[in-house]
């Protein structure tokens, strides 16, 4: 039988079976040939090659990480914390009844504090809306958006749990919470919560931009004060929820459930339409499609992924517009 011939010949394609899509391929060769062989063949490195290991295609790497298990403990344990002095700050004491700027002041300086000391160990979501968000931005895989939501909803139910346990009979009552107030309807109520995560979720992305040249200030101080703000609303509307994982642990502890739907349809919507905005609309990432999809899937990344990364930010603020330095006249 006659050798069948193909014009043009297939491009030669290496073999990253034992290497992964997001390994080098060629380890034998030269540094410079392999940067050449990079750039001729970009979409082996960047996507999972139907050939590649099972192994190295998927998102199981993350498991298998120290950092990622600290993470997932410290999501745990952040929102475990938040919810323990957020719910706290709101109970009723007789001798000194908490005011509407104290229990803002209390669930911003909360989580204020975590983003500050858990910040750079997974990011401090402490919210299952920021979560989704991010994931909808394509920051974070699948895979850790699952493990961090589930973390945080055990982490709000422990901390609920614990001060219900802590704190005497008649000063509990329903643990602050979340319920419509002043004859809102469903209807209103979500349109509250869904505002009150949208400007959250914008000043999270905003403040924690690394492209930014102007970000002088403090994340945590300015995620701290947009919780601070929205509580100063949210209040008399629904309680001020923001955040499904605040909602869940004290209807799951009592027992009471009554339009808990709410809290989680206003703050998702809101959430997915704030990461919509700032990720895609006003300040868009120079990330092509395969590299958002890698990190969806939760590929390892390349070897030269911190190289690439830096020359993708001098290219952006290349082409962005120069605000003046402080102080300059225009």
């Amino acid at each position: 039988m006659a050798e069948k011939r193909y014009w043009p010949p297939p491009p030669h394609v290496p073999d990253c079976r034992t290497e992964g899509p997001y390994k080098c391929p060629w380890p034998s060769l030269p540094e410079a040939q392999r940067k050449r062989e990079r750039e001729r063949a970009p979409q082996i490195l960047r996507a999972p090659a139907r050939w590649a290991s099972p192994q190295k295609a998927c998102s199981m790497w993350e498991l298998r990480s120290i950092a990622f298990s600290r993470a997932v403990l410290a999501e745990f344990l952040a929102t475990l914390l938040f919810v323990f002095f957020g719910l706290g700050s709101a109970l009723n004491w007789p001798q000194a009844l908490p005011s509407v700027l104290q229990i803002a002041m209390a669930f911003g300086l909360s989580i204020g504090t975590l983003v500050q000391a858990l910040g750079h160990i997974s990011g401090a979501h402490i919210n299952p809306a920021v979560t989704v968000a991010c994931l909808v931005g394509c920051h974070v895989s699948f895979l850790r958006a699952i493990f961090y939501v589930a973390a945080q909803l055990l982490g709000a139910v422990a901390g609920a749990a614990l001060l219900h346990e802590i704190t005497p009979a008649e000063i509990r009552g329903d643990l602050a919470i979340n319920a419509l107030n002043h004859n809102t309807t469903a209807g209103q109520a979500v349109t509250v919560e869904l505002f009150l995560t949208l400007q959250l979720v914008l000043c999270i992305f905003a403040s924690t931009d690394e492209r930014r040249g102007d970000n002088l200030g403090s994340p945590a101080l300015s995620i701290g004060f947009s919780v601070t703000l929205g509580h100063l609303l949210g209040i008399y509307y629904t309680g001020c929820s923001m955040n499904p994982a605040r909602s869940l642990a004290p209807a799951v502890v009592t027992g009471k459930f009554d339009d808990h739907w709410v809290f989680w349809i206003g703050p998702l919507v809101g959430a997915i339409l704030g990461s919509l905005l700032y990720n895609y609309v006003l300040f868009p990432s120079a990330k092509s499609l395969s590299e958002r999809l890698a990190v969806l899937k939760g590929l390892e990344p390349d070897t030269d992924w911190e190289e690439r990364e830096v020359r993708r930010r001098q290219s952006v603020e290349l082409h962005s517009p120069q605000s003046p330095p402080r102080g300059s006249k225009a």
